[in-house]
């Protein structure tokens, strides 16, 4: 492809991508496809001479567009959202075009920078305290394994990377059972291993940790002359937003010595928000907090924040520095490589620094409160119908509800059927979850086009479907 075949398929992309998204609420949510389908569309061996881009881009219309979902679409209510904005998407295109790799400051100084500018922008957005910095991960699953790796090694006195884990005590760590599964990843990728993870009752509303039993945990697990190393919390976590007494956790933290991870990864935005930050109170407290502006803030994944109260630990447990990767002839820069276990970089800051200038903070503050208020509004209009009821409240904008089975039904399965109607559908899409053992229809509002009306809608489906099962 030379420059001007560049220039041209480029711009129809960009014309593919805005005719895709101006669209979107013509096509289903979720394809309505049988597995294999699309693999077996797809030649089985890989071409000898070249193809042209007409006949390739007529493939990826005709073969992949079909079966993808969309996660764009404005009633994409499953899982948590991940919003691709358009100005983030133009971002990205150039980000793309530069093709840049931001493992060092010396191989992309503007990148380094701008990150390091972009990071203290969202900490004063957020409501965080001076002292904290950070870095922009990829995801919260790895904000979250850097932050285990980080109770792991200070714990040991900096030996496990050295020295391995055999020999050492055993380390353990402690949340409840509300918290994302990436925290078990972390647990067995960081060598900890699983039966070392603590899972402490949690109680209420939110589903929060006991911190009661959090604390005689840690001093029966210290009696017994096991290692405790860290804590983590969570606010908002994936099941039905279940959010930890942060202050309470923090001082437990405190008191033992704990290093305390805050994964904030979906509600973290909406922290930007005051009124919402009294589901946080107390994280000024944490040593490591994580969310994703790649879910509701609107920013194109992957774009996960992790900030630092003391980013020198992290840097002493992540850091490998040979020759060639020094920077010479230069103090007190930053390489984010160093904050993070791959090599690798995106330039991720780009996309955050476009969105926060093309929207502001108090126009994505409007989006985000809509989008609370619409999910409590349909959270009661579903309470008010008899043959729903609603499982776990409003945390922000997540619930669960279920449809009451006939007294002969099995009712766990009698829900299950029920969200795949509405997934097959196609004008909805839904996600389910188990609360205190029985399954429940998760719902929220997230996408950044949503309306009032998609969310009219979605009472229209749930309604629908849910009395065409029964009758």
């Amino acid at each position: 492809m030379d420059n001007e075949q560049f220039r041209d398929w480029s711009r129809r992309a960009a014309d593919w991508g805005a005719d895709y998204r101006a669209g979107l609420r013509d096509r289903p949510v979720r394809p309505v496809i049988t597995p294999g389908e699309i693999f077996r569309s797809i030649e089985a061996s890989p071409p000898e001479d070249a193809e042209p881009m007409e006949k390739i881009f007529a493939d990826f219309e005709d073969k992949i567009v079909p079966g993808m979902t969309h996660w764009q679409h404005p009633r994409f209510f499953a899982y948590f959202p991940a919003n691709a904005a358009p100005v983030s998407v133009v971002a990205e295109y150039l980000v793309s075009a530069m093709a840049a790799q931001c493992m060092l400051w010396q191989t992309s100084p503007a990148a380094t920078e701008l990150e390091t500018r972009i990071v203290d922008w969202m900490r004063q957005a957020l409501g965080l305290p001076e002292g904290f910095s950070g870095a922009i991960q990829d995801s919260a699953s790895s904000a979250t394994l850097n932050a285990v790796l980080t109770m792991r090694e200070r714990t040991l006195d900096w030996q496990g990377n050295k020295k391995g884990l055999a020999g050492q005590g055993r380390l353990r760590i402690y949340s409840s059972d509300q918290v994302h599964t990436s925290i078990d990843r972390a647990i067995w990728v960081s060598g900890i291993g699983e039966d070392n993870l603590v899972r402490i009752p949690v109680s209420g509303r939110f589903r929060a940790m006991d911190t009661a039993a959090l604390e005689a945990a840690i001093i029966a697990d210290r009696k017994a002359g096991l290692l405790p190393a860290g804590i983590i919390a969570c606010v908002g976590g994936t099941s039905t937003g279940g959010t930890d007494d942060i202050a309470a956790v923090a001082d437990v933290a405190r008191r033992h010595g704990l290093y305390l991870h805050v994964d904030a990864a979906w509600a973290g935005s909406a922290m930007i928000c005051p009124e919402y930050r009294h589901f946080w109170t107390g994280v000024e407290g944490a040593d490591s907090i994580v969310f994703n502006p790649h879910k509701w803030l609107g920013a194109q994944f992957d774009c996960s924040i992790q900030f630092l109260r003391d980013p020198e630990s992290h840097v002493r447990t992540l850091a490998i520095k040979p020759d060639y990767l020094r920077t010479h002839g230069h103090d007190g820069i930053i390489n984010y490589s160093e904050w993070s276990v791959p090599l690798g970089r995106r330039f991720r800051a780009l996309k955050l620094w476009f969105l926060l200038r093309a929207h502001g903070l108090e126009n994505l503050r409007t989006i985000i409160r809509n989008h609370v208020a619409w999910s409590e509004g349909l959270a009661a209009r579903l309470a008010r119908e008899t043959d729903f009821e609603i499982v776990s409240e409003p945390m922000l904008s997540l619930f669960s509800f279920r449809h009451k089975a006939a007294p002969s039904a099995d009712a766990d399965e009698h829900n299950l059927r029920l969200v795949n109607a509405i997934n097959d559908d196609g004008r909805i899409y839904l996600t389910q979850t188990r609360v205190d053992g029985h399954v429940a229809i998760r719902f929220q509002v997230g996408q950044f086009e949503a309306t009032a009306q998609d969310v009219d809608t979605a009472f229209d489906v749930i309604c629908e479907c849910a009395r065409s099962l029964v009758a």
